[in-house]
């Protein structure tokens, strides 16, 4: 992959020397994560989305889940410390974050948020998130994500 091609998530990588594996596919916003979990010939459970969303306090948070589970809205407040959390508006997140809907990455957004990352990741070698761009994943060491991202790990499906 030439310089050029890479995203800002794999240039954050690349400048922390942290290993990763970078996967291109056709893109397309109307893909699942699950659709995309198979395209890449993967378990869905080894894949992760990351959502945003924002505290009754006002304060953004960032969670990666597995693509085929939810976030549990309760389970995230209880971990970021909030009375109640919700989804921000799709509109919103390109602003915010740099990235578009289907190409968000828990690494290399505009500002640093909290981050938390499901516990399962813990149970895998190498797990995949969105490279930054619709169309293109990033596998790595769910050890390194949590170092790079700075997540904290809790139980938030």
């Amino acid at each position: 992959m030439k310089n050029n091609d890479k995203t800002n998530v794999m240039r954050v990588l690349d400048s922390k020397k942290i290993k990763y594996e970078s996967h291109s596919y056709e893109a397309d916003a109307t893909l699942t994560g699950e659709q995309i979990a198979g395209i890449l010939g993967e378990e869905a459970d080894k894949v992760f989305k990351t959502l945003v969303t924002q505290g009754k306090t006002g304060t953004y948070y960032v969670f990666v889940v597995p693509v085929k589970e939810e976030l549990d809205l309760k389970k995230a407040a209880k971990a970021a410390g909030e009375k109640s959390i919700a989804m921000i508006k799709q509109k919103e997140l390109l602003g915010l974050t740099g990235y578009v809907h289907g190409g968000c990455s828990p690494i290399g957004m505009k500002k640093q948020f909290t981050t938390f990352i499901h516990e399962t990741a813990e149970n895998f070698d190498k797990i995949f998130v969105s490279a930054g761009k619709v169309g293109f994943q990033i596998e790595l060491a769910p050890g390194d994500l949590i170092k790079v991202a700075n997540c904290k790990v809790a139980d938030i499906i």
